[in-house]
């Protein structure tokens, strides 16, 4: 079985790869209607998080994993009282600073592709939870699509968005910024303690224990690189725009 040195090589490649997608290594450069589209597309997929969630944890049997899924989850609301705005609402605070009005917000649609990548994740995490090592393969799942890939795309969205966004050194960023750090892998698979505050990395501690007792890792492997495809078929949609994009000087 492949240890977890091998699997971060593994994860680290995915994770490169990812970051490199034509759309997000050339963000700086899409014009402006381009980049906002992004933006508005990739707010279903945010507010497909939460459901995204709900279903995995109803399928999941190890309670550890259980536990530490329900308290990211709940993070995202993070006020009971309902005075603190949920972080749904820091994107929307977020879009308003970048310049996009509340009319747009209201006439965006998901496109097809946005629509088939939602389904294709509900898909995605059921045929998960049927698999004889369904713990292993929603963990995986839910730190390598709900959090790691995600730093990934808002480090990159936060090249063309930090000049907007901070002013006179301060971060005005409710989302975007926050969500790049606390959502990133800080430490190896093999790394990760009690200490680790990460989501992404509260989720690798159990997934290692997890993994430990599996004889094979297949399943791990799997679910990354389907979840990266999801990734991927998302920001394919918006090639087209790097044709209007001005020359790189």
């Amino acid at each position: 079985m492949a240890t977890t040195r091998e699997l971060d090589a593994f994860e680290d490649g995915l994770i490169e790869g990812f970051a490199q997608h034509p759309v997000l290594a050339n963000i700086r450069l899409l014009p402006d209607g381009d980049f906002a589209a992004v933006l508005l597309q990739r707010r279903f997929l945010s507010l497909a998080f939460t459901p995204s969630y709900d279903l995995a944890i109803d399928l999941l049997n190890d309670e550890a994993g259980r536990r530490i899924a329900r308290v990211i989850l709940r993070e995202e609301y993070p006020d009971s009282n309902g005075h603190t705005p949920s972080h749904r609402e820091d994107m929307t605070h977020d879009l308003r600073l970048l310049g996009i009005p509340r009319t747009s917000l209201a006439g965006s649609r998901p496109t097809a592709a946005t629509q088939k990548a939602i389904t294709d994740t509900l898909d995605l995490i059921a045929e998960a939870g049927a698999e004889d090592d369904a713990d292993l393969r929603l963990l995986t799942l839910l730190r390598f699509w709900g959090e790691v890939l995600v730093s990934v795309e808002y480090g990159r969205l936060w090249e063309r968005m930090e000049p907007l966004l901070t002013h006179d050194g301060g971060n005005r960023s409710r989302f975007y910024y926050p969500h790049h750090l606390h959502d990133a892998k800080a430490h190896p698979l093999a790394a990760v303690s009690l200490l680790s505050t990460t989501h992404s990395d509260r989720l690798a501690l159990r997934l290692s224990e997890l993994l430990a007792r599996e004889e094979s890792t297949a399943g791990f492997r799997e679910t990354e690189e389907r979840a990266l495809e999801l990734k991927v078929s998302f920001y394919d949609q918006f090639l087209p725009a790097l044709e209007r994009a001005p020359d790189p000087v």
